[in-house]
């Protein structure tokens, strides 16, 4: 996510509750920063605002925020039934702006990382969820007494989106998104422009029905996704600029389907 706040406050229509600097980075890594969208009921109207969380949720009931470094993504199809987030879903719902991920093929030496990008560079708008964490060992008037936390919804690559009764489609035999799929059993929850702005909606509390409608239309954003092979370099997090997604030739031959 390499935009600038500006561009983000643009592109969002949204606004600052209070001033913040959104690093650019190529390789963002678990517990780190990232932007999020949100909208509050702020003065009696709605408020969109873009704040900094922490990449993994952490629960309001966890001991200590170490536990968000394994709560990046929330799979949709359980999201409702799992205490980590069933409350920040019904009621803290957020965008998570990306301009692409990053996924992993094969094993050992042979191990290639691939970008995967908006066909336009557009960039992506991902279904979240959030949650507000206090550290009891501070004081009530130190900044860092609160943290922000995400995690990114995800669904299966290999099926179309749930049917008008949330349940997956079943019987297809080719999968919904099949280079996707070739690469990665999961995919982030994409959202269109309208499905965002229903899923922000603090007004809205079916829940239920909000993850079905991300869900049904998360495949269809993707559709025209482009995965590029790209350099070993991003396997660590102290690498961190704009030549790590560049397309390189894989370390063996490509699959057709890349």
């Amino acid at each position: 996510m390499a935009r600038a706040v500006g561009d983000l406050l643009a592109g969002f229509d949204a606004e600052l509750d209070q001033e913040l600097t959104v690093r650019p980075s190529w390789n963002i890594a678990p517990t780190a920063d990232v932007p999020v969208v949100l909208e509050r009921l702020v003065d009696g109207g709605v408020a969109r605002q873009l704040h900094l969380a922490r990449w993994g949720l952490v629960p309001p009931w966890a001991k200590d925020p170490g536990i968000g470094a394994k709560m990046i993504n929330a799979r949709s199809e359980t999201i409702l039934e799992k205490p980590a987030f069933r409350e920040a879903v019904t009621s803290r719902r957020c965008a998570v702006p990306a301009d692409g991920y990053y996924e992993w093929k094969g094993s050992g030496k042979n191990k290639q990382p691939y970008y995967v990008r908006a066909a336009d560079d557009g960039g992506m708008v991902l279904a979240g969820v959030y949650e507000w964490w206090r550290d009891l060992s501070r004081t009530a008037g130190d900044p860092g007494r609160w943290i922000l936390s995400t995690s990114i919804l995800t669904t299966s690559s290999t099926m179309e989106g749930p049917t008008a009764e949330g349940s997956p489609r079943e019987g297809s035999e080719a999968p919904a998104l099949p280079k996707l799929a070739a690469l990665h059993d999961r995919v982030p929850v994409a959202m269109s422009t309208a499905a965002m702005d229903e899923w922000l909606s603090p007004g809205a509390v079916d829940a239920a029905a909000l993850v079905h409608l991300v869900r049904s239309q998360a495949h269809q954003v993707a559709e025209g996704w482009r995965i590029d092979p790209v350099g070993a370099a991003v396997g660590s997090v102290r690498n961190d600029s704009a030549q790590l997604i560049q397309r390189v030739e894989p370390v063996e031959p490509a699959e057709a389907l890349f």
